[in-house]
């Protein structure tokens, strides 16, 4: 359900054309000419532009956009005999795992996607995820088709692994970390002004269900694993770490109330990473790093912590005003449009339109791209943009 651009509002339209020229301009004189047809205004922008040598002079900062995420950007659906066996304990719970994601150079080029979420599970020895239950019970099944997991061996080698959760939520498009991160840095490699890419980090350790595999318990280790392997892809100028918006600032709460966080230009084709978690595990993380000190991640914490500049508010409508607030503090705040496919069934856009209008910089979903066996339901930017200045934070707050 995109915005066709014959619809899209005059500020929409001056966003979208400062988003795919990256520059500041004249909003007065754009909007002067509005008069005319959408397709003359942007030309006669696009001449204004180049006349006065601006183009490329694009100085908002990392918070004053927003743009489109995945949840869970790996996923794919358990084969329909799994989603019938879990349905006879709860059909709800079944439709919840009914969703997949196109691999993620598709999504991160044709669709757009400038965030991206993975959960971990840790293999220090490897092999802990290469049989699963239901794959068991399906390869043995006469005519199965169900490709294997661990095809090439890549579940044997130690390192963490990408899937939902054990031996029955398993299907992947990307079954290691490494090899997703690397997925990513190629793509980036390819698209070098592309804006900043936001990898979400969920790690887990338990299971449900009657599984055979016990989880690796997440502790300091497993943590230090997590920074460590995505620095086995990621050189330190590729990404912007925490000690990059901090500077030399006490903390990173006083580096986005006091600096702001970077201008887009100064930070395009890189990545950053925020660890998904809430609790006692971000605690943990910064043990021994004072506000994310030669970390990796960034966490989310309450807005009077010193480590914080990122927040998690999954649900834009009870968390509204405070994402409103957060995102006019200076802080960065991913939220969900949908949740467990109940707004692509219901064909409801009441969750996803409250999303954009809160000023949240990374708004995540399920559906990029509509899955017509659902409804038409999907998010994007109007135009299909790949980001716009954000309704709040692009009016000149840091």
């Amino acid at each position: 359900m995109a915005v066709p651009l014959a619809y899209a509002s005059g500020n929409d339209l001056l966003q979208m054309l400062r988003a795919q020229i990256g520059t500041r301009f004249n909003q007065d004189v754009i909007r002067y000419m509005f008069f005319k047809s959408q397709c003359q205004w942007i030309c006669i922008g696009i001449a204004i532009l180049v006349w006065g040598g601006q183009v490329g002079g694009d100085d908002l900062r990392l918070n004053q956009i927003q743009t489109i995420g995945t949840h869970n950007s790996y996923h794919l659906a358990p084969p329909q005999e799994v989603l019938s066996f879990l349905a006879l304990g709860s059909q709800r719970s079944a439709e919840a795992l009914d969703y997949s994601h196109r691999p993620i150079a598709e999504q991160l080029g044709s669709m757009k996607v400038r965030q991206l979420e993975f959960d971990l599970y840790a293999d220090p020895q490897g092999g802990l995820f290469s049989n699963p239950v239901a794959y068991r019970k399906d390869r043995d099944a006469e005519g199965s088709e169900e490709p294997d997991p661990n095809a090439g061996g890549l579940l044997d080698q130690p390192g963490f692994k990408v899937l939902h959760s054990v031996d029955f939520d398993y299907r992947t498009t990307t079954a290691t970390f490494v090899k997703a991160l690397q997925e990513i840095r190629e793509w980036s490699k390819a698209n070098p002004r592309h804006i900043p890419i936001l990898v979400l980090v969920e790690l887990k350790d338990t299971a449900v269900g009657p599984v055979q595999v016990k989880p690796v318990r997440i502790d300091s280790e497993q943590l230090a694993e997590v920074d460590k392997e995505i620095r086995s892809v990621f050189s330190t100028s590729e990404m912007i770490l925490p000690d990059d918006v901090r500077a030399d600032c006490e903390t990173l709460r006083e580096a986005i109330k006091i600096k702001g966080w970077p201008k887009l230009n100064d930070c395009r084709g890189r990545v950053w990473f925020a660890l998904d978690n809430e609790g006692a595990l971000p605690r943990k993380y910064l043990d021994g790093h004072p506000s994310l000190r030669k970390r990796v991640m960034f966490v989310s914490m309450g807005m009077d912590h010193p480590a914080s500049a990122f927040l998690k508010l999954n649900d834009p409508v009870s968390d509204f005003e405070r994402i409103q607030h957060a995102v006019r503090a200076g802080f960065i705040v991913r939220t969900r449009a949908d949740s467990e496919t109940v707004q692509a069934r219901q064909n409801d856009i009441s969750r996803r339109d409250r999303a954009f209008e809160s000023g949240a910089q990374y708004i995540s979903t399920d559906y990029p791209v509509a899955n017509e066996r659902l409804s038409d339901y999907r998010v994007c930017l109007p135009g299909d943009l790949t980001y716009r200045v954000n309704p709040l934070a692009g009016r000149g707050e840091r």
